[in-house]
């Protein structure tokens, strides 16, 4: 250079400028790629409806759960209320485990639990109410209720 001649000076504002180009969010040269913004919109609306179905079949399975829960609670509850039943009634004889038995009921309101079939009775003295079996923890269960019942 020579005494007269300045040094080169940018004439684009320091701020404007940068080191490296390729980090900026746009396009900094017009051979550059064309860079646009993501479709939020579009995308949002995507995951919402991604997550709408995804937490519907979830909850969906909840609810069958729900349903079989509820199912075994009645079942229980049943058991019980023949467990009940069976043990307020006169028995004669020890039951068995796995057995079923036969529960029947007096003209005076006692029950009474019987091994004797309705159909072996001929003209039976007793109403019957219904089978019972005896399960293995020593509740009953209602096998066959009676078609009057």
């Amino acid at each position: 250079m020579s005494e007269h001649e300045s040094p080169l000076e940018n004439p684009i504002d320091r701020d404007k400028i940068t080191e490296t180009p390729s980090t900026l969010p746009y396009a900094h040269h017009v051979g550059s790629a064309l860079i646009r913004p993501d479709d939020l919109k579009g995308l949002r609306s995507k995951a919402l409806s991604s997550m709408e179905e995804q937490t519907e079949m979830q909850l969906d399975q909840i609810r069958e759960q729900i349903e079989l829960l509820r199912q075994q609670a009645e079942k229980v509850v049943q058991r019980r209320q023949a467990s009940f039943d069976v043990y307020r009634a006169k028995i004669g004889f020890e039951p068995l485990v796995g057995r079923v038995y036969y529960l029947y009921e007096r003209s005076n309101g006692e029950t009474l639990l019987s091994m004797i079939d309705p159909g072996s009775w001929g003209r039976s003295p007793f109403t019957f109410l219904h089978s019972v079996k005896l399960l293995a923890d020593h509740t009953w269960e209602v096998v066959d209720k009676d078609a009057t019942a």
